[in-house]
């Protein structure tokens, strides 16, 4: 007997061995939510993790599921479109670092989406916790900057909103819901307690607010909202019910009464005001955004291989598109155009599936679905192409989907 275990019969690896190859591969995908959100730099932490989860998965080994075919056919068709679009431009770096990025992008998704096959819940779980931990970070690095916390403005504010460790206040915006959506589901579902949970929401909350981003609180809005009705449909008694009730009612007291606190300063007041309109002065006229938008559409209707990467702000006086939906037309041509809309079309299909699948990853399903197809309406108000949690939560989704009934995804293998 103690032979056997201390030399285990050919074939079979010591347990202990098992154990760390899951560890080594859950650290990393801790790595790679907790570098998510460092994106002052490039490349950023992120890419160079990235790398690094690529070559521990790839020497322990990842499973592509046939489902996931739509997703890597349709993002390489969305970058073949982006690459023919280049061609003219190749003696442009912008336009080539941009077209690299999104190759680089593509592959992102189709990787997170494999490594969903095994251990689902836990690199679910072990992704979450990471990504919590780098919505702290930056929101806290937003916070420093937008009250000027040992003369951090200027790094980490952009307008005198809050940007943290984001180039664009408008991109750390919608990367701090999901954190906030989880927490929320936890909070409802009993799995913390109102004041542990109430605390962990502060910081990325409080950041998310001075972004003063119109986009990001939307996104949050309904994000929130729709993370309670699908935590709510799908629970499975009506005692969990009733506590998804109180606790939403509860929550959005404590919330409602934060915003009026921070409302209560004439500073802060001025700047919510003038951002919450809907009327601002870029989005008026034939030359604002949405006036841009509708002047490119019959110009794109007659471009098959599109303006080039980049090459929309050089035609409306320097402004991008704001749109991703008429900027995948713009800068991939037909083909990119066409596989980006197709790409959307076909991840709601899955992604309304998914969320009412019971098993163990139901949860984080709901979490990450609220948050990715809020996510995709707003690509008609934002450029989001190249929004790296958006190429993560994509791979989830589809990830989940391709898992076989119960949605638990493999055993971990050695």
């Amino acid at each position: 007997m103690s032979a056997l275990a201390q030399h285990p019969p050919h074939g079979e690896r010591p347990a202990r061995l098992t154990v760390s190859y899951a560890a080594i591969k859950r650290g990393t995908l801790w790595l790679l939510g907790a570098s998510s959100g460092l994106a002052l730099i490039e490349p950023s932490p992120y890419e160079i993790v990235f790398l690094l989860a690529l070559f521990v998965f790839a020497l322990t080994g990842i499973r592509f599921s046939q489902k996931l075919l739509p997703l890597a056919v349709l993002l390489l068709g969305y970058n073949i479109g982006g690459i023919f679009s280049l061609i003219p431009w190749m003696g442009d770096g912008d336009a080539v670092r941009f077209t690299a990025v999104s190759v680089y992008l593509m592959i992102t998704a189709v990787f997170i989406a494999g490594i969903m096959s095994q251990d689902a819940a836990g690199r679910l779980e072990t992704l979450r916790r990471g990504y919590l931990f780098a919505a702290w970070v930056a929101g806290f690095a937003a916070l420093l900057g937008y009250f000027d916390v040992a003369g951090l403005g200027s790094t980490f504010t952009l307008y005198g909103r809050a940007s943290g460790t984001f180039k664009d206040p408008n991109v750390l915006g919608p990367y701090l819901a999901l954190p906030i959506v989880y927490v929320l589901q936890r909070i409802l579902t009993g799995q913390v307690g109102m004041l542990r949970g109430l605390i962990t929401l502060s910081v990325p909350l409080a950041a998310l607010f001075f972004t003063f981003s119109r986009g990001a609180w939307g996104v949050l809005v309904v994000s929130a909202a729709l993370m309670v009705v699908l935590t709510f449909l799908t629970a499975p008694d009506a005692a969990r019910r009733a506590r998804i009730v109180t606790m939403s009612i509860a929550a959005l007291v404590a919330m409602f009464a934060a915003l009026l606190v921070a409302l209560s300063f004439e500073e802060i007041r001025s700047v919510f005001d003038a951002r919450a309109s809907l009327n601002q002065d870029y989005d008026q006229g034939v030359t604002g955004r949405f006036g841009n938008q509708l002047r490119a559409i019959p110009m794109l209707l007659d471009a098959p291989n599109g303006f080039g990467p980049l090459q929309f702000r050089w035609i409306f006086n320097q402004a991008d598109p704001h749109n991703v939906y008429i900027n995948a037309f713009a800068s991939y041509g037909w083909l990119g155009g066409l596989s980006w809309v197709s790409l959307m079309v076909a991840t709601c299909y899955v992604g309304w599936r998914v969320v009412f699948r019971p098993g163990p990853t139901q949860l984080h399903a709901i979490a990450i679905w609220s948050v990715l197809f809020v996510t995709i309406l707003q690509g008609f108000q934002i450029d989001s192409d190249h929004w790296r949690h958006l190429y993560m939560l994509l791979g989830l989704i589809w990830g989940l989907a391709a898992l076989g009934p119960g949605g638990s995804g493999g055993e971990e293998r050695p």
